[in-house]
Parts: structure tokens; sequence; C-alpha cells
């Protein structure tokens, strides 16, 4: 009887496991070599990320909540670094954030904009470019591009020299 019961859990533990999809490939898959150095450094790194929160997770450090927000922001960041590699052609990512709507205001402090409102190309705060939405797993992230420092520079002094006489 033990040993049916023994046979029955590792039987259900399995399914389970197959059955996650916290983990699972991506129907489209990506072949890092289609991208530059710089490219596949990010990716690299989100990938990396990705193996610290599962660390983190099979040592029950971490929430299940946690775990597949954090595992859902990576996929959003992925997801965009590969859709801006191949629309521009370019071997060059900026740094990018994503933050469900709920997080706003870790970016744009206690006044943050209506994710609703938000346009894909507009400039907030002469500091973030929106992106997009990206949808992961039933979980929106909305992901922004930090200016580099030239772009911050020219639009404070394009936006100081409006408000000169």
């Amino acid at each position: 009887m033990a040993t049916i019961k023994a046979r029955f859990s590792a039987f259900l533990l399995l399914v389970f496991c197959a059955l996650t999809p916290v983990n699972a490939i991506p129907s489209a898959q990506v072949d890092d070599d289609d991208f530059g150095p710089v490219v596949r450094a990010y990716l690299g790194y989100l990938k990396n990320e990705q193996e610290v929160v599962d660390d983190r997770a099979s040592r029950r450090e971490v929430s299940t909540t946690y775990y597949r927000h954090n595992s859902n922001r990576i996929r959003a960041l992925r997801q965009m670094a590969i859709k801006l590699a191949r629309e521009t052609h370019n071997d060059y990512l900026p740094e990018l954030e994503a933050v469900s709507a709920g997080e706003m205001g870790l970016l744009f402090g206690s006044n943050p904009p209506a994710p609703a409102r938000l346009k894909n190309g507009e400039v907030l705060r002469n500091t973030f470019r929106y992106l997009g939405p990206v949808r992961v797993v039933g979980e929106v992230f909305y992901l922004f591009a930090r200016l580099d420092p030239y772009e911050q520079a020219e639009l404070n002094e394009k936006s100081s020299a409006v408000r000169r006489p």
C-alpha cells in the first residue's frame, strides 16, 4: 500500500511539473545567434536573473506570487529586447524598465501617469520613453526605455528654452 501511495505521489508531482507553464519555453524559439554581442549579453543577463529567481523559489525564500510576478517581468523584458533588436536591426538596447500598473510609482514617484493614457513613443519627465504594454501569462507590464544622458540633456535644454521669454 505504501508503494502505491509513493508511486501515485511521484506521478502527481511529475504531472504537476509537466503542466506548470512557469518555465515553459516560448513557442517562437529565438536563437541568440541571430543577434549581436550586446543583445546576446542582455538576453544572457535576463537568463541569469531568471536562474536567481528560480533558485530563490527552490529554497522557498520567496512566495509563489513573487516568483510568478518576477518571472513574468523577465519574460516581458526579453520580449521587448527581442522586438527592439529585430525592428532596429541594431546591436543596441536602451536600459529597459518593466513595471506593472501598481508599480508605476517606482519609476515616477507619488504622481505616476495613468497606464491607460500612455502613448507609444511618448517621453515622460524627460527620462523615459514609453515602449508599450507587454502581456505575459495574465499580467500586463508597461515597458519604458530610459533615455541616455545626452537625450535627457537635450530635452531639458529644449524645455528650459521654451520657458524663457
